[in-house]
C-alpha cells in the first residue's frame, strides 16, 4: 500500500519536474532570442553615426532628416536600456522608418550613391536590417512557444505556482508604421 502511494508521489514529482524543466528551457530560448535582437540593434546603432557622418557633406538639404535619425537613434538606445519591449519596438520602428527615408534620399544624389564608403555602409545597414527582422521572427516564435506552453493544461498550473510570466512580442504596433515611406525632396 505504501509503495503505491510513494510510486504515485514519485510519478507526480517527476511530472512536475519535467514541466518545470520544459518551461525553463523555453524561457532560456526566449532570452537567447532577445539577446540576438539586442546584438543586431547595437550593431545598427553603431553603424548610424558612421553613415550620417559619411552623407552629411553631400546632403545639405536633408539636414533635418539627419538630425531626426540621430534623435531616433538616441531614443532607441534609451528604450533599449529601459528593458520595456513595447517601448523599444516603437522606438526601433521609428528609427527604421527614418533609415528607410535616408536610403531613398541617397538615391537622389548620384555622387553620394557612387561613394564607396556610403555604399558599403548602406549595404551593412541593409544586412543589419535583415538580421533584425530574422532575429525578431525567431524571438517572436520563441515567445509564442513559451506563452503557449504557459497557457495549456496542465503546464499552466505548474507555471502559475512557480510564478512564470509571459513575454511580450516584439512587433510593429501602429498601422502607420506599415505604410510605404514617402520622401519629398
Amino acid at each position: 500500500m505504501w509503495f503505491v502511494i510513494i510510486g504515485i508521489v514519485a510519478v507526480i514529482a517527476l511530472w512536475v519536474i519535467g514541466l518545470y524543466n520544459g518551461l525553463i528551457k523555453l524561457c532560456n530560448r526566449v532570452k537567447e532570442a532577445w539577446s540576438d535582437i539586442d546584438v543586431q540593434l547595437k550593431r545598427r546603432h553603431d553603424l548610424i553615426p558612421n553613415l550620417v557622418n559619411s552623407v552629411k557633406g553631400y546632403m545639405t538639404h536633408e539636414r533635418e532628416l539627419l538630425e531626426n535619425i540621430t534623435k531616433a537613434r538616441s531614443n532607441a538606445m534609451d528604450a533599449q536600456k529601459s528593458g520595456n519591449t513595447a517601448e523599444l519596438a516603437n522606438a526601433e520602428n521609428m528609427l527604421g522608418g527614418m533609415l528607410g527615408k535616408l536610403q531613398i534620399a541617397v538615391e537622389a544624389y548620384p555622387d553620394l550613391k557612387a561613394n564607396q564608403n556610403v555604399s558599403q555602409l548602406m549595404d551593412e545597414l541593409s544586412d543589419t536590417e535583415n538580421k533584425i527582422q530574422a532575429s525578431r521572427r525567431f524571438y517572436n516564435g520563441m515567445v509564442r512557444d513559451f506563452n503557449t506552453k504557459m497557457e495549456v493544461f496542465p503546464s499552466n498550473m505548474v507555471a502559475g505556482m512557480l510564478k512564470f510570466t509571459k513575454f511580450e512580442f516584439f512587433e510593429i504596433e501602429d498601422t502607420k508604421e506599415r505604410e510605404n515611406v514617402k520622401v519629398e525632396l
